[in-house]
């Protein structure tokens, strides 16, 4: 697929803000984007076994528009992410990079949250100098993970201490926002590689998210960084209702690892056996159930209608059905291709790897206890 002519009008030069720009009609952006997956793709493996950030899939959806998507309309992006009428295409966008590598579509996801965050919660001044820079190319993140006492503001003092684990993109996210102090949000500007620290990855999988440690000590934050109140990142719906994201990203991953399935299977001329064929059919119903979950989860924690308590807790509900899905999926495959699943060389190897990495997401069962107790008395929405 050509891809020039489409991101032309959507490339990263530095812009100053409210400086013009004309927004491309979104099917040529998605054009743009369906045209690097497959390279995504392609590449995925040697990430994994580098355990090596995907750089140049980061670059070429960055030549995309990716990265200024997520920014709302007025500040030159699509809204995807940051406005009510922005979820279905979001959906779309997570679901692509899903599909083409689950760790370059974590790392992206992160993206989408931090700019969501500032959006919510940050000054009009604060979210055009974010603006500004998503124009620019830097890549936003955010990072919460910390063992204890984790990252503190000084006492008596105006710089940082401690670390952050586990950080998603670490080295190369130059616009992460932390939690400070365990509640506060703050935007950090790094250059990169700076204040990174990656051993050899331990992960199963997602190994490409290039997870390390950043050493926080002696950074000084300048006044206007601080986003919003103490509080405000852990503030709901936004909190809860925001795990959809990361199911549209796993719902990709679910696409790819069936269609692998499907290939395998007619290249092997036994797609036709009833057996097989039934596995098939069985795996598509989960990758559809996980989809349907997940656009209406998309459309209720975006909308600006729906009850907060409805789109937390259909959330909380569609997280337990897209997991079930995925291991159903995953299921199935293994016992279709048999031991040719768990060769190094095949996709789905590292397709299963990455999603059981990914399906380990925070608190699902008190998330399940939470939505059981609210529409025990009220009708789904």
């Amino acid at each position: 697929m050509r891809i020039a002519a489409s991101i032309s009008a959507f490339a990263d030069e530095p812009r100053a803000p409210g400086d013009s720009f004309t927004i491309p009609p979104i099917e040529r952006f998605f054009e743009s984007v369906g045209g690097v997956v497959p390279a995504m793709r392609k590449r995925a493996r040697a990430l994994d076994a580098g355990a090596a950030f995907p750089a140049d899939d980061i670059a070429a959806l960055r030549a995309c528009g990716v990265l200024r998507a997520p920014l709302p309309r007025r500040h030159g992006g699509l809204g995807l992410g940051t406005e009510p009428d922005g979820a279905s295409g979001l959906f779309e966008l997570l679901r692509l990079l899903g599909g083409g590598n689950l760790a370059v579509g974590r790392v992206v996801e992160g993206h989408v949250n931090a700019l969501q965050l500032i959006c919510l919660y940050g000054t009009e001044s604060q979210i055009a100098r974010a603006a500004d820079d998503a124009k620019k190319g830097h890549l936003f993140g955010i990072w919460n993970t910390e063992t204890p006492p984790g990252v503190c503001l000084v006492a008596n003092g105006n710089a940082l201490s401690g670390r952050k684990d586990h950080a998603s993109a670490a080295g190369s996210a130059t616009r992460p926002l932390i939690t400070v102090d365990q509640a506060r949000l703050l935007l950090v500007s790094l250059t990169p590689g700076a204040r990174a620290t990656h051993g050899k990855s331990s992960l199963h999988g997602m190994r490409a998210t290039q997870s390390g440690s950043i050493d926080f000590n002696g950074y000084i934050p300048h006044r206007t960084d601080w986003i919003g109140r103490s509080g405000d990142y852990l503030r709901e719906p936004a909190f809860s209702a925001g795990a959809w994201r990361a199911l549209a990203v796993i719902v990709g991953g679910i696409g790819a690892l069936v269609d692998e399935l499907r290939h395998q299977l007619q290249a092997r001329d036994r797609h036709g056996n009833p057996h097989q064929a039934a596995r098939i059919a069985q795996a598509l119903i989960a990758w559809e159930t996980a989809s349907l979950w997940t656009r209406k989860a998309a459309g209720l924690a975006e909308s600006a209608t729906a009850s907060p308590e409805d789109s937390m807790n259909y959330v909380n509900l569609a997280r337990r059905a897209v997991e079930m899905a995925a291991l159903d999926a995953i299921q199935l495959t293994q016992r279709s291709l048999g031991l040719a699943a768990l060769v190094d060389t095949n996709p789905v190897e590292l397709l299963i790897r990455d999603l059981t990495v990914y399906l380990r997401q925070p608190a699902l069962d008190e998330a399940l206890a939470e939505a059981a107790s609210h529409f025990v008395a009220a009708p789904l929405p």
